[in-house]
């Protein structure tokens, strides 16, 4: 079942969850460099979320330990941080991770360079950042699940990448995971109908090679079948009578998108 937000309750979603969520990811991202493990980002965020006023959305959450997903290089999502991941120069690392404020749950996701990068990885993540903006641009009251999916998907194939079918954006509220699923791959009209008052995470996860993935033996780390590097851009948006409204942001960005 979809909950429908009102305006206000979207209002308190962004000046809370949203921003506390942007402003962390942010921070992190301003740590990665090389020689810092992963452990160390998710320490600095469970410390950075708890002396703003939140809560780790993340820990604990489904027996997951940490208060971000730390995912390198062909690890697609789910990465525990440990401090034996020890980053280094052209890694790229994908840090999930969002703050519970006045019981609304934040979600977003940034994939980070580690230094000087390759350019097949710093086109991937060009091309993966173009695809949440395309799947962002096609939120719009009146269009469907589909034509999301479908935006993201037209971007992705069209770089000659896979898209990844196993794990799909979702709706958010006080909870982490509501209705609906918002895939990213899909046909255009169809699917559910978007409509002013729902929260959705858009998270497209694009990999170089094949969309097939793997399950490690920890139960939670997923990574390409065929080892090749993997990247998940996240944000969480409100659907407007104005279009598309990034939630998971800092004040300044706050408006709706452009149409």
């Amino acid at each position: 079942m979809i909950i429908y937000k009102t305006p206000q309750q979207i209002e308190e979603y962004a000046q809370g969850a949203g921003v506390l969520s942007a402003r962390v990811l942010r921070e992190i991202g301003a740590r990665v460099k090389p020689g810092v493990s992963t452990l160390e980002l998710d320490q600095f965020a469970e410390t950075f979320i708890r002396l703003h006023g939140g809560v780790p959305g993340f820990k604990g959450l489904y027996g997951f330990p940490g208060s971000i997903c730390a995912s390198v290089n062909e690890q697609i999502v789910h990465g525990i941080p440990s401090k034996n991941v020890i980053l280094k120069e052209g890694d790229i690392i994908s840090v999930d991770t969002g703050a519970t404020v006045n019981g609304w749950v934040g979600d977003n996701a940034w994939t980070f360079p580690v230094g000087k990068v390759s350019p097949e990885k710093k086109h991937l993540l060009e091309i993966t950042e173009k695809c949440l903006w395309a799947g962002i641009e096609a939120a719009r009251p009146g269009n469907r699940l589909g034509d999301v999916g479908h935006a993201i998907q037209e971007v992705a194939e069209g770089a000659g990448y896979g898209v990844v079918r196993e794990y799909v954006g979702h709706g958010v509220g006080r909870v982490m995971h509501e209705d609906p699923n918002v895939p990213n791959y899909g046909r255009k009209h169809t699917g559910i109908e978007l409509k002013p008052g729902m929260i959705i995470a858009i998270e497209p996860m694009i990999n170089i090679g094949t969309h097939r993935t793997k399950t490690m033996d920890d139960g939670w780390l997923v990574v390409t079948r065929d080892g090749k590097p993997s990247a998940h851009f996240e944000k969480t948006i409100a659907i407007t009578e104005d279009g598309p409204r990034l939630l998971t942001c800092e004040p300044d960005f706050m408006r709706p998108v452009n149409k």
